[in-house]
């Protein structure tokens, strides 16, 4: 994936004008991918990672509160307040963790219940999250449909959810047993389709801002980093290895693909290139960031690579 998203960028780039007419699947196709998600989840994994809420209330704080504040500080400073690019360096820390946080959590050695529940948490929270966030940050100051956020994010991202978690609970188990190899395949074709058409549709405003993306780029990279440090700062209280991995990712990346349905849908096309930008840095940044946060753990000071650490219940 981290190789074939930059190129579903490019492909919607340069096919813009036979692409753009599959703009209106977008929604569908994002439906289907949390969908997909869901028919992953257990009930009981989420209900676990509630019995300690406070990692979880630690790294909602820092991925929707604090770094959407960040956003704002740093795209003010380097835009001007009243910049569309601010509005969508923000809406890129508001949107719901990523998806595929849960892989690379997987990979890592983190904790998968919790990093489940935590996506899913921020998902349903969503409807709520980025319209609040948006008009407490930018109010009167941007047109902003605050009703029709809130549905999209509902038709779009938490029904479809809770429909998976649903039919995977009423089935115990057997629908994902039986689903998720192929729903999970189809997943990331939709997830690579979504990349394509939106990136059509803003093929033709990022060819006549073209000036202003080596500005960008290095802004996107800092927010990036901004939140992977952020997770791994939320997680010092419990000095464990998994508990470290899980937060930093999970703060890490962001639902990008989301961010661009709604930057699109709601906003100036400039507001969604902050997120589009992003595509090309999160999974690399991911990758990145792993082979870091191993390197810390083998030089500190009798800390164990994530995988090797027995989580203590705290919290």
């Amino acid at each position: 994936m981290s190789l074939l998203t930059p190129g579903a960028l490019l492909l919607g780039f340069l096919c813009s004008d036979a692409l753009i007419g599959g703009v209106p699947l977008v929604p569908w196709l994002f439906a289907y991918i949390t969908f997909a998600m869901g028919l992953g989840i257990r009930a009981q994994e989420v209900k676990l990672a509630f019995t300690r809420p406070l990692p979880m209330l630690a790294v909602l704080a820092a991925a929707h509160i604090l770094m959407p504040l960040a956003a704002w500080g740093a795209g003010s400073a380097l835009f001007g307040a009243e910049s569309p690019y601010v509005v969508g360096f923000v809406l890129l820390m508001l949107i719901p963790l990523g998806i595929s946080s849960l892989m690379w959590v997987g990979v890592s050695g983190g904790l998968p219940a919790l990093i489940t529940a935590l996506v899913t948490v921020s998902s349903l929270l969503s409807p709520l999250i980025v319209p609040l966030g948006l008009d407490l940050m930018f109010g009167a100051a941007i047109e902003m449909d605050t009703r029709g956020i809130m549905l999209d994010l509902l038709l779009i991202v938490v029904l479809p959810t809770a429909a998976g978690i649903a039919l995977n609970e009423v089935s115990r188990g057997r629908a994902a047993a039986v689903l998720q190899p192929a729903a999970g395949f189809l997943s990331k074709l939709a997830f690579l389709a979504v990349i394509v058409l939106n990136a059509a549709a803003i093929g033709p405003h990022v060819h006549a801002l073209g000036g202003a993306i080596p500005a960008l780029l290095p802004a996107v990279v800092l927010l990036v980093a901004i939140g992977y440090a952020a997770g791994y700062a939320a997680a010092l209280p419990w000095r464990c290895a998994e508990m470290t991995t899980t937060l930093a990712f999970g703060c890490g990346i962001r639902n990008v693909s989301l961010g661009i349905v709604i930057g699109l849908g709601y906003f100036r096309p400039e507001a969604a290139v902050p997120v589009v930008l992003s595509i090309l840095i999160q999974q690399p940044g991911a990758a990145l960031f792993r082979s870091l946060l191993r390197k810390i753990y083998e030089r500190g000071a009798g800390r164990k690579a994530p995988g090797e650490v027995t989580m203590e219940r705290k919290g």
